[in-house]
């Protein structure tokens, strides 16, 4: 792949995770978008739509997952970091969606914080921000 196909390829993959998170509010169905900005810990927990918000939770993970995978797969080139990354990304889904189910079912007060932190790696393309320099550092420790 020459460099300008790279460039154009980051642009366009950065940018439609850009376009996620800029549209959130009009892509994806999720109550706690504007429960979280507010303030959070003095307020009734939102009415929620269990279901739903499961869906598109677990949409707007496997968008940001494709996308970083992309990402990652432009950056390295190799198919067997993708293919770890997408074990990677496979196992946090599958402990993390759980696990926020559980603070969606039975709010607490005293969960807010927690569950505000596994929801942004549900909802947010965090493990693209620990994947591309720990791939990046095991490069260059390779070489």
């Amino acid at each position: 792949m020459s460099n300008i196909v790279k460039m154009m390829g980051l642009l366009v993959l950065f940018g439609l995770l850009i376009l996620i998170r800029a549209f959130e509010n009009e892509l994806f169905y999720d109550p706690y978008l504007t429960f979280f900005k507010n303030d959070y810990l003095y307020i009734d927990n939102p009415r929620r739509e269990v279901f739903k918000l499961t869906l598109f939770t677990a949409l707007r993970y496997f968008l940001n997952s494709l996308f970083s995978l992309g990402i990652i797969f432009i950056f390295f080139n190799d198919s067997s970091v993708v293919k770890f990354s997408t074990f990677i990304y496979v196992v946090a889904f599958l402990l993390l969606l759980p696990v926020f189910l559980y603070f969606v079912i039975n709010p607490k007060q005293e969960d807010y914080y927690i569950f505000f932190n596994i929801r942004r790696f549900l909802i947010q393309p965090l493990l693209l921000l620990l994947l591309l320099p720990a791939f990046y550092y095991h490069k260059l420790k390779k070489n």
